[in-house]
């Protein structure tokens, strides 16, 4: 029996662009002290007082090679708060980075699972491309010996299922094609040539895709790092803003001057 030597090539991952366009999709939605996403609400806030809203466009400035937002650092809480009209709440300022600190955790987990994938992927082609080139030294050699007829035809084992295996034979000399199955139910014919160039072209691109997801979960990370340095500057910050008013008011004056009394 003479049988077509195929060799399996999954579709390519998915680039970055639609993770992207998902993180960004968000990226204009206005978060003020009401909204459930964000869960803080003022404590002093008198009814019908107007609040500042918060897009997270405020709190990002720029992106990477692929589009991801940089998280804004915060160097000085009080003065980035003054910032807005009226002046952003510490709530509102927790409430807007702990979006977005999510938001990195979400796309942090897709993009380890693009890794997981891409790192199956890169073997799985060079795999295929070493197939390939096989069949086309052994047809090359069976061409140029026309009167050796062990070099015409070879037994194969090819896999069914996992470790379940079937032999074929082949005819080195005569067959010209292979199969590449493209995923999706879909199977196409390629002569040697066409086959190699095809799974070249994807495995450089499955490289340089896992090449830059390594380097967007990295950069991930830090913006969530940052997010959370920033989420403790701005609780820091609301200590002792609280402190100080307490220590001006009334009632922090008269505390004060009773234990001076006591003491």
């Amino acid at each position: 029996m003479t049988d077509q030597a195929t060799a399996t090539e999954k579709p390519a991952a998915a680039t970055a662009t639609a993770d992207k366009v998902a993180f960004r999709s968000q990226a204009g939605k206005r978060v003020d002290e009401g909204d459930d996403a964000a869960n803080y609400h003022g404590e002093n806030e008198e009814e019908g007082e107007d609040v500042p809203t918060l897009s997270l466009l405020d709190i990002t400035e720029g992106d990477n090679d692929r589009g991801i937002p940089k998280a804004k650092f915060i160097d000085d809480v009080g003065i980035f708060s003054a910032s807005f009209e009226p002046a952003a709440s510490a709530e509102l300022l927790i409430g807007a980075y702990s979006e977005l600190m999510t938001k990195y955790r979400t796309y942090e987990s897709q993009l380890q699972q693009r890794q997981l994938r891409l790192k199956d992927k890169v073997p799985e082609l060079e795999k295929s491309l070493s197939l390939v080139r096989t069949l086309k030294d052994k047809q090359q050699k069976a061409k140029e010996n026309d009167d050796d007829e062990s070099l015409a035809t070879g037994i194969s084992r090819f896999s069914l299922a996992d470790n379940i295996y079937a032999q074929a034979e082949l005819d080195y000399r005569n067959n010209t094609t292979v199969n590449l199955w493209l995923g999706a139910n879909v199977m196409l014919e390629f002569t040697y040539q066409e086959a190699l160039d095809f799974l070249s072209q994807n495995q450089e691109r499955a490289k340089k895709e896992y090449k830059e997801t390594l380097q967007d979960v990295a950069f991930v990370r830090d913006q969530i790092v940052t997010s959370e340095v920033t989420l403790s500057r701005i609780y820091n910050w609301d200590v002792r803003r609280k402190r100080s008013q307490l220590g001006k008011s009334p009632v922090g004056v008269a505390a004060a001057g009773s234990k001076n009394g006591s003491s």
